[in-house]
């Protein structure tokens, strides 16, 4: 399985092509406050820019806390998000260790899924897909 990951930030401009790009291709719509990936400044124009995204946990507390199972844990980290599941009581946003799922005034959630359809749409090279690394349950699977 594959994680998006925002490696190189000291490159980003804050421009939001990758926040936009998300919305579009992922949430058909064009906002930037409904995407799976957020950029904000690192605490002033001099400062830089940093990516909010999902990390990846494993195991995830937003699946964990969801009441319904519109988010179920990924094999190896992260969340698979049945939309239609959700009741939108914000449940995984307060369970969230590093603030990476928004909630939208109707309070929906969105989620960065690790897709990587915003990696090509960043002119600065900020983003990659990197591999996750192997779970002992993982291994246990291949020695059967």
């Amino acid at each position: 399985m594959k994680a998006l990951r925002a490696a190189r930030m000291e490159r980003c401009i804050g421009c939001h092509s990758c926040s936009l790009a998300c919305s579009r291709q992922v949430h058909k719509v064009l906002s930037w406050n409904k995407a799976g990936i957020r950029i904000s400044s690192a605490g002033g124009l001099s400062t830089g820019f940093e990516a909010r995204l999902c990390l990846a946990c494993s195991p995830a507390p937003c699946a964990k806390a969801c009441p319904t199972g519109a988010l179920s844990q990924r094999r190896d980290g992260g969340i698979i998000q049945k939309k239609k599941l959700c009741i939108r009581c914000g449940e995984c946003a307060t369970a969230c260790p590093v603030d990476a799922i928004f909630l939208d005034h109707l309070v929906n959630p969105y989620i960065c899924i690790h897709c990587g359809r915003c990696v090509e749409f960043c002119p600065h090279d900020c983003l990659e897909m990197v591999d996750l690394p192997k779970t002992a349950t993982d291994e246990e699977e291949r020695d059967d």
